[in-house]
Order: C-alpha cells, then sequence, then structure tokens
C-alpha cells in the first residue's frame, strides 16, 4: 500500500478543504439522479433490499480468522462539545433487599441519540428533504408524536452483509483527516485501489477518518460544525456500486457542508434519496489495526438495531469479523 507521511501530527492531504461548493440547484439535481423511489417491495427497507440470502452466505464465507471487532463508542455520559445531549446512566437497584436471596443490582440507561455522543443507526424516517422521506412519503404525513408509520428502524431487522473499511488515514499515511476535509470520489477509487477492496452491491461501506484519535489527541470539539466526511460528488459512485449501508467514525458528512443552504447533504441523498440506512459516530481504530495486521479490508459486518415501533433509529454496537 502506498503512503505519504504527514508535515505534523494530523495533518491531511493536499486539498484539506470540503470543496467544490455546489449550488442547491446543482444539488437538487444530483437528488434527482440519485433517488431510488418505487424501486423495492417494501420500501420501508430501501436499499436494504439489496441484500439478499446469498449476499449474507458470501458475507460469512469470507470470515477467515474469526477475529471480532466492536465498533461502538462507549457510553458517554459527561457532557461536551460533541455530546450535547449526553446519554443517562443511573442505578436503580443496589442490592439491598435482605430477603429473599438472591439480591440484584438493576440500572437503567437512556439517550437522545441522534447526536454526535452516541453509536447508532439511523432508520429512513429519520431524514427528509423538501418535505418527503424517501419513496417520496410526506413526512408531514408518517411522522407523528407516536413514531412512524413509514420507514421505522423495526421494518430494517438485524443487518448482516459484507463490510469495506475505506480507511483514508492508512491510505495518505497521516493519523487523520482534519475537520472539513472532504473525501471525494477520487480518493474512494484512490482508497480501493491501495487497500485491495472494492466496494460491490449490497456492501456497508464504513469511511474512517481518524475522528477517535484525533479527539484521544488533542481533546473533543464541536462536529457539528467541523467534521470529514464524504463530499457530495462521492455519492453517485457509492449510488452506482450499490451500496447498502454507509457508515463511519464521524456521520459520513463533510462539516461545514459544501450545498448552499443543506446542513447535511450526504444524509439527504443515502437516506431521503437512496434508502440507504447510515451509522453515525462507529469507533474504527479497533478495526482499522485489525485489517492493517490481516492484510485485508473486507469483513463480515452485523448491525442488530433495537426493535422500536416507529422509531426512526436506533443506539447499536455494531461487531466487525474478519
Amino acid at each position: 500500500m502506498t503512503s505519504r507521511s504527514a508535515d505534523a501530527p494530523g495533518t491531511g492531504s493536499a486539498g484539506t478543504g470540503n470543496g467544490p461548493a455546489v449550488s442547491r440547484r446543482e444539488f437538487d439535481a444530483l437528488f434527482d439522479a440519485v433517488r431510488t423511489w418505487g424501486r423495492w417491495t417494501p420500501a420501508d427497507r430501501g436499499a436494504w433490499n439489496r441484500v439478499t440470502a446469498d449476499h449474507v452466505r458470501r458475507a460469512t464465507a469470507a470470515v477467515r480468522s474469526g477475529v471480532v471487532v466492536p465498533l461502538a463508542l462507549p457510553w458517554n455520559t459527561r457532557p461536551g462539545p460533541d455530546n450535547r445531549r449526553a446519554a443517562l446512566h443511573h442505578m436503580t437497584d443496589l442490592g439491598d433487599v435482605e430477603s429473599p436471596e438472591p439480591s440484584t443490582y438493576k440500572d437503567f440507561i437512556g439517550a437522545d441519540y441522534h447526536g454526535k455522543g452516541v453509536t447508532h443507526l439511523d432508520a429512513l424516517c429519520h431524514i427528509a428533504y423538501r418535505g418527503r422521506l424517501y419513496d417520496g412519503r410526506p413526512a408531514g404525513d408518517v411522522v407523528g408524536a407516536a413514531g412512524a408509520r413509514f420507514g421505522a428502524v423495526s421494518a430494517l431487522g438485524p443487518l448482516v452483509t459484507r463490510g469495506v473499511l475505506l480507511d483514508l488515514p492508512a491510505v495518505l499515511g497521516i493519523r487523520w483527516l482534519e475537520p472539513g476535509r472532504a473525501v471525494h470520489a477520487a480518493d474512494v477509487t484512490a482508497a480501493e485501489r491501495a487497500l485491495g477492496v472494492t466496494v460491490g452491491e449490497g456492501d456497508a461501506v464504513l469511511l474512517r477518518s481518524g475522528h477517535v484519535r484525533r479527539r484521544a489527541e488533542l481533546g473533543a470539539w464541536d462536529p457539528g460544525t467541523a467534521s470529514a466526511g464524504f463530499h457530495v460528488d462521492a455519492v453517485p459512485l457509492l449510488a452506482g456500486r450499490g451500496v447498502a449501508l454507509l457508515g463511519g467514525d464521524g456521520d459520513s458528512d463533510v462539516r461545514p457542508s459544501p450545498v448552499e443552504g443543506v446542513h447535511s447533504p450526504v444524509h439527504a441523498l443515502a437516506v431521503a434519496a437512496m434508502g440507504v440506512p447510515l451509522l453515525d459516530n462507529l469507533d474504527l481504530e479497533a478495526l482499522s489495526a485489525a485489517a492493517a495486521e490481516a492484510g485485508r479490508y473486507e469483513f463480515l459486518l452485523v448491525v442488530a438495531p433495537l426493535k422500536v415501533p416507529g422509531g426512526t433509529g436506533s443506539p447499536v454496537n455494531p461487531v466487525a469479523v474478519l
């Protein structure tokens, strides 16, 4: 694998900005070009309909070492610039009942998980663009106080497929991509060549920017205003390959957004146009090390969201098996 050294810790590659800028008119044309509305039944599984039993069998058969790598961040109860709605955890039973035996110890957890502090899956009812969810469903008619009647996380079920790690810092020979660095289509194809892997139909594509390592070494920042991630010009490539799931150690979007008036354009394109669920806030550091040691950047990926009727997503602990 070819690489090059950074001049300083955390230095990104040449062309570290979030551009080029994309007008709203250009973005709307792109949205219409990649959308897959009306393609699948059931529609609320979206691109996950691509993953057949044959896809699962092939992904399972590709397991070699049996090394299992969890991909979730620790449950974070400490408020910070990247955890403004901190998760909750407190004890509800400390075993202080004298009889009968045995004593029990219980706790409570809770999270407003659609943020930057909890590893989670975005369901298809989570994102609307121009007032419509995936498949053209009017968001106001479908999502209410009781949850969603279309595209809920409970419609997805367990997600099992071939995962592909696009480890950009490993390809570039740097420690991480700086916040605000866009990953373009050319970066994706260059990573495929360097890592010896090709994204295919039904795959889950995980983008490592080195976010978790940067946070550990330099401290937390607000990734809602500055984060490495995909530029919208990478989306047609991913759409053409037929990906079924997209995720990263950020939330897939580069920020600041290159699209005027759209804060999370990759979210809009993936979820609302293509029907591709998203995995946000992964910890890909251990997977990066395991993939480098094994010399292979494909693996079996298993994601089991909570079965929440009407839910817009779920906290998850995805697992990669090499």
